[in-house]
């Protein structure tokens, strides 16, 4: 991805059916809105880290699982999220109650635990997900009514924007310091 100016914060996401997408966006729209300049984009479209002081970081969650292209977009560039403020999202949990909860208190894949470590986000948190039978495949319809997961839309704007103003903040907290 190419364009981006400095100072720039990214909000990069990975998402198979676009609600981890719309997520991001949302994200996004908030930090424009406390000022800051923003760039949102797949994680498969980011190849150099350079431009962004701050990156924001998110995947959806199948199965217990981040897509394949953003365990890949932390592997590879954990030195260079270690050294930027980062914060870090999963969205996919559909049903009522706390999001963490209902993962059984998975906030992260346990495989880049590790590199998450490394990395030392601010925060790391879950947001409740979307599930729209008419975007899934023949095999995830099964999945879907084997596991009897509920259908629906569960995120709720108001944490997602809460969670962004607290980035934006101290964001402008970063900036404003001598």
């Amino acid at each position: 991805m190419t364009g981006a100016t400095a100072d720039e914060v990214l909000v990069a996401y990975a998402s198979k059916h676009g609600s981890t997408a719309e997520i991001a966006e949302r994200i996004g729209a908030v930090l424009r809105d406390a000022g800051l300049p923003v760039a949102v984009a797949p994680v498969r479209e980011v190849t150099d880290l350079t431009p962004y002081t701050a990156v924001v970081l998110g995947s959806a969650v199948y199965m217990g699982r981040w897509r394949r292209e953003a365990s890949g977009f932390v592997t590879r560039h954990a030195d260079q999220l270690a050294a930027r403020d980062t914060w870090i999202f999963s969205s996919g949990p559909t049903d009522e109650g706390d999001p963490v909860e209902l993962t059984d208190g998975w906030t992260f894949p346990k495989p880049l635990e590790a590199t998450l470590e490394r990395i030392a986000p601010h925060d790391v948190t879950v947001f409740h997900g979307k599930l729209d039978p008419d975007q899934l495949g023949l095999f995830e319809r099964w999945i879907v009514r084997t596991v009897k997961a509920p259908i629906g839309d569960f995120r709720d704007p108001a944490t997602i924007e809460a969670w962004a103003s607290d980035i934006a903040a101290k964001l402008q907290e970063r900036d404003a310091a001598p």
